[in-house]
């Protein structure tokens, strides 16, 4: 296979070379044409770094090793050093013979411009095109990356799109010009099955007519060990283990990548203690640590929760005269029940109204019909009055932590606050010393008081707002998503962390997911959920193992394995 793109001895440094370790350390690595190459590893391990260096879109404050190269082979001509190119060199390369997809789709659209405009505006630059061609070529490739409705998209907004439409606009307008390279930086971190496997079958179809290459970035390993030719498994910036894929994946040789396919969850049983990446590479040979498991004949437990004919919709656009129209059910006449202590899953794809049913059981959104009781009080009959209390037992942690944490507090101040408000503490000390011990109790520092919260990583992040949220110490949490952006390892640590907090505090639990793998580990029962129906449910192995709704047997199905050496 002929070189497409040659890294040589790439190392890449942020801030201060003499306190800052780099982030890329000596990297050598190729990339043959028509490869699908994945690179794999933990965040913060030189992953995303090292493909913005492929477009030269790293920050001003990064240093380049003046031994390093880049070099880009176009048609087996002479190689192009991509460090050294000018600006005005880049701009013929850069979206039309390199193009990258963005984790985040609707960060990397522009929200005031229409997303066909947006694919024709990089046809307009690279190709040439006038305005009226550079439409209709907009308009097919919107049709070429399964969007319907193609010239009604074309005009839309971002915000408009579904998360897996946003993602295919991104990638309509990164092979529009026809790419010898594309980068995917975790394209589907976000996205439940179904549309993850549409989008990636879409990337692979597309690099199998167009011949380009691909470079996938993800944590995801049993995802890459599907599309992948080729693994290279960075650890600390470092390149420590490379191979073809059914290889790597079931003959690894590196403990770092033994530890990543080892932290899933989906290789444990419900009850087992996920290892973490330290315990291999500090002693591979031991162990890992198992927590009781849970018995299956445990004494019948009360009700804690139960919703009756639960229906939800939210208000339409309103008439000339100012009243709403009808809209849609978001969720249709749900009834369920949670017993005290155990762990319900509730999954679906994106749209199926799982955060929706989520929010309404906290009281942040107002059902049109159906009962809700928690314990023996309907909560759709208190008053603005009865909430606070209620609202003390029953807590959300966030998908995202970082937008739910204000950035100018630090966290210390942002624990602390929940504390005041509920009224748990009596002065500004007691205050302190609470906040202490749960900094502690979710594996942070002392120190970390007065830190914001950019300072922290995404699992750092996260057990922040597990910490503010179990601190007033509820009888119920909804975890909204709480693992699904988080690299395997990270997410080991979380789910642990919850293991062990429900077993000390014994708080029952809703848990929204797209990830099954993560909830048939997790979780007691299953709620599946389709266009707002529950059209499955019972225990969780019972329903991974023996589905029988279609809707749950696609899902399950949606769920990508690790493959074997053949």
């Amino acid at each position: 296979m002929s070189p497409l793109i040659s890294i040589e001895n790439l190392s890449i440094q942020f801030g201060d070379p003499k306190t800052n370790a780099p982030a890329v350390d000596d990297l050598t690595l190729r990339i043959g044409t028509g490869e699908f190459l994945a690179l794999v590893g933990e965040s913060g391990s030189g992953k995303s770094v090292t493909a913005l260096s492929l477009l030269q879109l790293l920050p001003k404050t990064s240093n380049l090793y003046p031994n390093g190269k880049i070099q880009y082979y176009p048609n087996q001509e002479q190689p192009i050093d991509l460090i050294r190119l000018t600006p005005a060199e880049w701009s013929s390369i850069r979206g039309s013979k390199i193009s990258m997809i963005f984790q985040e789709p609707m960060t990397a659209l522009n929200p005031l411009v229409r997303c066909g405009e947006q694919i024709a505006e990089v046809m307009r630059r690279h190709k040439k095109m006038d305005a009226h061609m550079a439409r209709s070529e907009a308009i097919k490739w919107i049709e070429r990356v399964q969007i319907p409705n193609p010239q009604l998209m074309y005009d839309r907004f971002p915000h408009q799109l579904s998360g897996g439409q946003k993602q295919r606009i991104l990638i309509a307008a990164a092979l529009c010009c026809g790419p010898d390279l594309l980068i995917c930086d975790e394209p589907t971190t976000a996205l439940d099955v179904t549309v993850q496997k549409e989008i990636l079958e879409l990337i692979r179809n597309e690099q199998q007519k167009m011949g380009m290459a691909v470079l996938f970035i993800s944590h995801d390993l049993a995802l890459v060990s599907q599309y992948a030719n080729r693994v290279a498994v960075m650890y600390q910036g470092k390149l420590v283990e490379e191979g073809a894929s059914p290889h790597i994946f079931q003959q690894p040789n590196h403990p770092y990548t033994r530890a990543l396919l080892a932290c899933r969850p989906a290789a444990h049983r419900k009850g087992d203690r996920l290892p973490m990446v330290r315990d291999f590479l500090e002693s591979f040979d031991k162990p890992p640590a198992t927590i009781a498991h849970q018995s299956a004949s445990k004494a019948p437990q009360p009700t804690l929760f139960r919703a009756e004919r639960l229906s939800i919709r939210y208000p339409g656009p309103k008439n000339w005269l100012g009243r709403s129209r009808p809209s849609p059910m978001v969720v249709q006449e749900a009834s369920f029940e949670i017993k005290q202590g155990e762990v319900l899953g509730l999954v679906g794809e994106s749209g199926s109204g799982k955060s929706t049913l989520g929010r309404a059981v906290l009281g942040m959104i107002k059902p049109c019909s159906g009962s809700m009781w928690h314990q023996d009080q309907d909560l759709l009959k208190l008053n603005p009055a009865q909430w606070p209390l209620r609202r003390k037992q029953l807590q959300l942690i966030f998908q995202d932590p970082y937008s739910s944490l204000n950035p100018r507090m630090p966290i210390g101040e942002a624990i602390g606050e929940a504390l005041r408000v509920h009224r748990l503490v009596d002065t500004r000390l007691k205050e302190k010393e609470k906040v202490m011990e749960w900094l502690q109790r979710v594996q942070l520092k002392a120190e970390h008081y007065n830190r914001y919260p950019h300072e922290f990583s995404g699992g750092q992040r996260q057990r922040i707002v597990i910490a503010r949220a179990l601190a007033l110490e509820p009888e119920f949490v909804v975890c909204d998503e709480s693992v699904s952006a988080l690299d395997v390892s990270v997410q080991a640590q979380v789910l642990n962390l919850l293991n062990d907090l429900r077993k000390e505090l014994n708080f029952t639990t809703l848990f929204i997911s797209h990830d099954l793998g993560v909830v048939r580990y997790l979780c007691d029962r299953l709620l599946v959920l389709k266009n707002g129906q529950i059209v499955e449910s019972g225990e969780a192995e019972q329903v991974c193992s023996r589905p029988e709704h279609p809707y749950t047997q696609n899902l399950l199905q949606a769920i990508p394995q690790l493959k074997s050496v053949p």
